[in-house]
């Protein structure tokens, strides 16, 4: 237990301790202004002297604050307790994903319910030019109605800031280190989506896309070696999902998809059963998915126009999914309990490409989703 008892001036009780690693330990607190549960975090007391350590998580509170999205812990305060700086964030009442893969390997339909809303929270960070860089299992929380929400931007930046850590330093768990950021090298949106892979092929197969004792031997097999198809370990992996998953493993960042959007859409097309979560969030998260190519820190060659042709024609259906609850009042809900009123619904405005499309596409449908 930590000898701090409150932090925010008494505001934050601190109750129990919720798990530690080596920067920071987070707990469980009361919000006596509000009469809410929240998770507090709190800066190693050993760092509270190291400057780059810090830096860091005083980042950490600053980006995330700026992100507010269904599928990202929601940032509620942060200062410093005794020259101890501290996070006040959403508490969410569930367990982790690694804690639930514990218990063995997920069903498809279950892995591509996770897989889009994850890609939901990301395409939200990227579009704002934020790259997490440690996406993981520990660091997607599973509430218990299933919504996922992606936790630790401890050691995020954005793609335009000057970096804390500077190219040639690797930060993030091994196992899901894209080959770029196991090398040191250069770090952009590409990076998580190849994380997101690793941590869909975990979920699928039982085990992460790779073995390895040390990270010389990781960048070593990943420059070698491709993954182990999933349905040589998983046999009742749709193919459609084993193809999505393992071309975000591929290890050139420009052959892997093209956003956290753009796997939003795959993994719907190769889903094999009707989505586990409702739907307005998820007609939300998968049109995201077509941000325009200057807005995200990826930035890639033209695709063939057939590839454009078949995402514009998925864009269509999901316009016609979105028309149809938009009709009925539906409004993507981060948990309230008041339904939301019936609003009038104006149409979309065309686009002279299907780019320009997409785009007006997106913001009707986040003006229209709550």
């Amino acid at each position: 237990m930590s000898d701090v008892v409150a932090v925010g001036g008494g505001r934050y009780r601190i109750e129990r301790r919720l798990g530690a690693g080596g920067m920071a330990s987070v707990f469980l607190a009361r919000d006596d202004e509000l009469g809410r549960a929240v998770a507090v975090k709190l800066l190693a007391e050993h760092l509270t002297y190291d400057e780059g350590t810090r830096a860091r998580f005083v980042r950490e509170a600053r980006l995330a604050a700026a992100l507010a999205h269904p599928n990202i812990v929601t940032i509620f305060d942060a200062g410093d307790e005794g020259a101890r700086p501290y996070i006040v964030m959403e508490y969410v009442e569930g367990q982790t994903l690694a804690d639930r893969l514990r218990a063995g390997p997920l069903a498809p339909g279950v892995a591509i319910d996770v897989g889009m809303q994850v890609c939901a929270g990301l395409a939200h960070a990227h579009a704002g030019a934020l790259v997490h860089r440690d996406v993981k299992p520990q660091n997607l929380l599973v509430r218990a109605d299933g919504v996922v929400k992606i936790a630790d931007f401890g050691i995020a930046r954005l793609g335009h800031s000057t970096r804390v850590t500077e190219v040639g330093t690797v930060l993030g768990t091994a196992a899901y280190l894209a080959p770029e950021q196991a090398a040191g090298e250069e770090v952009t949106a590409a990076a998580d989506i190849y994380a997101l892979g690793a941590v869909l092929y975990q979920a699928l197969a039982g085990r992460p896309p790779y073995s390895f004792e040390t990270l010389a031997e990781l960048v070593v097999r990943q420059a070698t070696e491709p993954p182990t198809p999933l349905r040589e370990i998983a046999p009742t992996v749709p193919v459609a999902l084993e193809r999505v998953v393992l071309r975000c493993l591929e290890r050139s960042p420009h052959a892997r998809p093209e956003s956290a959007a753009e796997v939003a859409h795959e993994l719907a097309l190769a889903s094999p059963e009707p989505p586990t979560q409702p739907l307005p969030s998820r007609v939300t998260a998968a049109t995201r998915v077509l941000p325009r190519a200057e807005a995200g820190p990826v930035v890639r060659g033209g695709r063939p126009r057939a590839r454009r042709a078949r995402l514009w024609v998925a864009v269509l259906a999901t316009l016609a999914a979105a028309v149809a609850l938009a009709g009925l009042g539906v409004a993507a809900s981060d948990g309230g309990d008041d339904e939301p009123a019936p609003t009038r619904v104006e149409r979309v405005e065309p686009g002279a490409t299907p780019e320009q499309g997409a785009r007006n596409l997106a913001e009707w449908l986040e003006r229209y989703s709550g």
